[in-house]
């Protein structure tokens, strides 16, 4: 059986060996370079520093996939916002682990008192409009050309959960 728990430094090394593969082979993430685990560690501090959650699936002592929230933007009246990320190692994927973390992260962005959590989508990712779609995610934005990977332009779409009426 799978486990989600709040994720520790301690996993950082884990996180990285998953998010690198992503950085390295796919424009999914917009970042160029690898992490490394250090780096990592900080990132995890910051979101837990924020008050909000990371979390990791793990099966057998082996962390498959994570979910975590950073805020939205820093100005305050985006307080009650979010943005939301999920990453799955290749043998995780298609098994619902992606939906039990995020079904998980979503709750707790729930007890935090949030309004709405936005999560970012490079185009195509037909996997993730999937699964944002399937928890209540509706598409909110499509921003043509943002990004530059792979020798190619790269949109990417926003949807969007509200959580609470305010």
């Amino acid at each position: 059986m799978v486990n989600i728990r709040p994720a520790t430094l301690d996993d950082a090394t884990a996180i990285v060996a998953i998010y690198n593969r992503y950085v390295a082979e796919t424009a999914i993430s917009f970042e160029e370079v690898p992490v490394d685990g250090p780096t990592m560690q900080g990132r995890i501090q910051g979101v837990l520093d924020a008050g909000l959650p990371w979390l990791v699936a793990e099966y057998g002592g082996n962390v498959l996939g994570y979910a975590y929230a950073t805020p939205w933007r820093t100005r305050s009246a985006y307080r009650y916002a979010a943005e939301s990320t999920v990453y799955l190692s290749p043998d995780a994927q298609g098994r619902g682990i992606g939906s039990a973390l995020y079904t998980a992260l979503i709750g707790q962005l729930r007890e935090r008192k949030l309004h709405t959590v936005i999560g970012g989508i490079a185009q195509p990712n037909a996997a993730s409009v999937a699964l944002h779609e399937k928890l209540g995610f509706k598409r909110v934005a499509m921003f043509e050309q943002v990004g530059w990977k792979f020798d190619r332009w790269v949109d990417v779409g926003y949807w969007q959960l509200v959580l609470e009426s305010r």
